[in-house]
């Protein structure tokens, strides 16, 4: 019998399924709340379990390499982080530079705003991004995650606010308006491969770029995720059941990935 798990062990359960053994794994930071837990809870806690299933997955974050995820910092700003035990800490223009050169085969990014083609928006919400009704965080390295990872995965709460028909402002881009664009523009990277939301998992189709349903979390419907999305999802197919984390995985994650919740309990400041 599978014990009760909260959605944030689902979404890192999905995350680790969706790692190769070899890959060179980009995390993004953050302080606090629940935003810190997708963005950066899940994606740690997605990489260790895959870890402990035997790939080799390199972790980094921004300027540090290969830190002890068993051991984070209770506080992600930069006087923390400095001192949190790593292989490798970095300047910041050599950690980004690993984009450019193509060494980063999957990173983890998020947003305010995603589109049909997995376009993010991070900038501002608002017809005239000059004005802005809401002024976001920015794109910080979300370009560079965009432009020149292997493929990217997306996290992020499943609201009809976020999933638009169309971003205000484009941050990070997936596959602009559909198959080809990222070709024509001459984009290195392979762009955005699945979105892992607090209701669903969705990918995008091979042939037409757009997004769809694959999974629908259980005790959630595809009607629930119709409504909380901006555009058309459902696939004309049987959409199942995400696969639920196994004891075994919930017993690594509670008792030696994750026994304090800093990554998924919200503990980090």
């Amino acid at each position: 019998m599978i014990p009760r798990y909260t959605v944030s062990e689902l979404m890192a359960v999905a995350v680790s399924r969706e790692l190769r053994d070899g890959d060179h794994a980009f995390v993004g930071l953050g302080t606090g709340g629940r935003a810190f837990v997708n963005a950066v809870g899940v994606p740690s806690v997605g990489i260790e379990l895959a870890r402990r299933r035997g790939l080799d997955v390199v972790a980094q974050y921004g300027v540090l390499y290969e830190p002890d995820l068993a051991h984070p910092p209770r506080c992600f700003a930069d006087p923390y982080l400095i001192r949190w035990p790593a292989k490798a800490h970095v300047a910041v223009d050599e950690g980004l530079d690993t984009f450019r050169r193509g060494t980063i085969t999957v990173s983890f990014i998020s947003g305010a705003q995603i589109d049909p083609y997995g376009n993010l928006n991070s900038v501002a919400i608002g017809p005239d991004h000059r004005r802005p009704e809401v002024r976001l965080t920015g794109p910080i390295a979300q370009t560079d995650h965009a432009v020149y990872a292997g493929r990217t995965i997306i996290i992020l709460p499943h609201a009809r606010r976020t999933f638009v028909p169309r971003v205000d402002f484009i941050s990070a881009v997936g596959y602009l308006g559909g198959p080809g664009d990222r070709e024509r523009l001459g984009l290195p990277g392979g762009g955005p491969s699945v979105v892992i939301t607090d209701l669903a998992v969705l990918r995008f189709h091979p042939v037409t770029r757009r997004m769809e349903l694959e999974s629908v979390h259980p005790g959630v419907t595809i009607q629930q995720v119709a409504e909380a999305t901006g555009f058309e999802v459902v696939p004309p197919r049987e959409v199942p059941a995400t696969l639920p984390p196994s004891p075994e995985e919930l017993r690594l994650i509670r008792e030696e990935i994750d026994p304090h919740g800093i990554w998924l309990g919200g503990g980090a400041r």
